[in-house]
């Protein structure tokens, strides 16, 4: 099936989610962002999208490598796509990025499931069809009542154990906030979480890159007597070395990477030279849907669980594809949002949990996002 168009619209959307100077995602007042829709369509009028940020998928990289790539090619052929999109990655890396390789992947995966009437996740693998979440916060700030304290910190733990999450992420605290980092301060976040759920509960920190070896390992070490699940990401992601390092000396298992590039290659690498004891894998951060697939089946060729890093369709239905993954990663998260709010532009939610703490994967055709065109329409500001 001849792919005949690729388009974008970027649109504008209410939302309370600000970023501070760092890029960490905190809550504030109502402001207007940005979203980009990517649509492709064949020759039979048939579509397929995927929502990014407009800045990964701009005029000239739509027409100086999306649209050479994709106009005339058979739509079902997604990994020869990817690969030839992956070739001009070489010298153009800053412009095409693995995560607007992945966007494009995506709307084509969403074109597949929608021309056949089935939903990605049974198309790459249908393992089930609800999947427990946990719930991940955002990191911490200073607004009182908000993430500022670790009693704050064990109070909203209590609330999203009553929402029904059996499992808890912490982000803790980054700069700038002006105590950040601490790995005193974040131990104590975390024992007051502990202590505030109880044993049952399956609790996680993510250490966001910041810390040295010996501050990493005094972490580890606290977590493992609060008997965490796991410890995610402390140190730069491109020390592998380090990372082998901290895993050989907790018990606590060490996971990994998260943001590090090199898509699924940079990832066996890791599992050759036992760098993790969990491999970390996410879509936009590998390039696709198929490459983020290829680290789950390598992982699980090891014996190791692949946890899916984020949120959102397109890691939902990986996580419904697999099964050596545990959990799905609901959030971000914090006291003044409310997560079950449903973006202005889909007209239901593509993750929505039950009370007993699970996920349950759409049975929409496609990657389960039901799309307010109509929303879109109204708050399009430009299209390409």
């Amino acid at each position: 099936m001849r792919i005949t168009a690729v388009n974008v619209q970027v649109f504008s959307y209410p939302t309370r989610r600000a970023v501070d100077s760092a890029g960490h995602a905190h809550p504030g007042d109502i402001t207007q962002a940005k979203m980009a829709l990517l649509r492709i369509q064949t020759e039979d009028g048939t579509e397929g999208f995927a929502f990014g940020a407009p800045e990964l998928i701009r005029p000239y990289v739509l027409d100086g490598f999306v649209r050479k790539v994709l106009v005339g090619q058979n739509a079902h052929d997604s990994e020869r796509i990817w690969h030839d999109l992956a070739h001009w990655q070489r010298g153009s890396a800053s412009q095409l990025t693995d995560r607007a390789l992945a966007l494009v992947e995506q709307a084509l995966w969403d074109w597949a499931g929608r021309k056949l009437g089935v939903p990605v996740h049974k198309l790459i693998g249908g393992f089930r069809d609800k999947v427990p979440a946990y719930g991940s916060t955002m990191c911490g700030d200073e607004l009182p009542g908000g993430l500022a304290t670790p009693e704050d910190y064990g109070r909203f733990a209590e609330t999203l154990v009553e929402r029904g999450y059996k499992a808890i992420k912490l982000h803790t605290w980054m700069p700038p906030v002006s105590f950040a980092p601490s790995p005193r301060i974040d131990v104590k976040a975390c024992a007051a979480v502990r202590e505030a759920v109880g044993p049952d509960i399956a609790l996680m920190l993510d250490g966001y890159h910041w810390y040295s070896r010996t501050d990493a390992l005094y972490i580890g070490r606290e977590l493992e007597k609060l008997d965490f699940a796991w410890f995610e990401e402390p140190m730069m992601e491109e020390s592998a070395e380090s990372y082998a390092w901290l895993a050989n000396q907790l018990d606590i298992p060490v996971l990994g990477p998260e943001t590090l590039a090199g898509k699924h290659l940079s990832r066996a690498s890791w599992v050759k030279h036992d760098v993790c004891d969990i491999l970390r894998a996410g879509v936009a951060g590998v390039g696709g849907i198929a490459p983020c697939l290829k680290v789950a089946h390598m992982a699980e060729s090891f014996g190791m669980d692949c946890e899916i890093h984020g949120n959102g369709a397109a890691n939902l239905a990986v996580v419904g594809a697999i099964k050596n993954c545990t959990w799905y990663e609901r959030g971000l998260l914090h006291p003044y949002l409310d997560y079950d709010e449903v973006p202005a532009y889909l007209k239901r939610l593509v993750d929505p949990m039950d009370e007993h703490g699970f996920v349950h994967l759409s049975d929409l055709p496609g990657l389960g996002e039901d799309i307010d065109f109509d929303f879109i329409e109204t708050h399009t500001l430009n299209s390409f």
